[in-house]
């Protein structure tokens, strides 16, 4: 009865009580700079959520055999194998999402959001719990940076995923395509899940 609302609890943390973009701040330099177009942005999501994933469930099988002195060293080793894999992967599916984002995805292996649920979570859990808690953090990492990519490429390009939506009148706002866009709106992504944590948090103490 108890283990099912803690392992909800552990896959819902990463989307809401510890979004990995919105409230821990963490993997600021995709965020900002592949969010350009929802395509960009959905494939460093689904690529950081596989990542997570294949690394949590490589530490959590052998924790208990790697030695505390090298154990960093370790996890990034695991994750820079992962890191190689998806690459191949996204350059097998598409060539033009590849060179979109560049040099951005070897660099996952740097991403802090990795490598800390590796030391934070999966060296302490089981494979169940650490695969939970991989899913929940790339969905939540997921859902900022396609937060970013949606209005980016709407207001900055005037299309969805390649497809126009808005009117043949619209003049884009190019700044939204810009280094500059990413970090407005960005910042309004921020305001906005910081409200609604607060407003949450004031309904759950009436």
């Amino acid at each position: 009865m108890t283990a099912e609302p803690q392992n909800m609890d552990v896959f819902l943390k990463g989307i809401w009580k510890e979004n990995p973009v919105f409230v821990m701040a963490l993997g600021m330099c995709p965020v900002l700079a592949v969010t350009n177009s929802v395509i960009n942005a959905l494939a460093m999501g689904l690529a950081t959520t596989f990542v997570l994933v294949m690394s949590n469930i490589s530490v959590s099988l052998i924790r208990k055999l790697i030695p505390k002195q090298v154990r960093i060293a370790t996890y990034i080793l695991i994750i820079a194998t992962f890191v190689t894999v998806v690459e191949y992967l996204i350059q097998a599916i598409s060539v033009e999402v590849h060179k979109a984002l560049g040099a951005f995805i070897s660099l996952i292996v740097v991403n802090c959001i990795i490598l800390g649920r590796a030391e934070a979570f999966a060296s302490k859990n089981g494979v169940f719990k650490s695969i939970l808690d991989a899913l929940g953090m790339g969905f939540g990492f997921t859902i900022a940076v396609l937060s970013l990519g949606v209005v980016r490429e709407v207001l900055g390009s005037g299309t969805f995923a390649g497809f126009r939506v808005m009117p043949a009148n619209f003049e884009p706002w190019v700044i939204m395509v810009l280094p500059g866009g990413a970090f407005f709106v960005l910042g309004g992504w921020l305001m906005l899940f910081a409200w609604l944590r607060e407003r949450s948090v004031k309904r759950s103490e009436v």
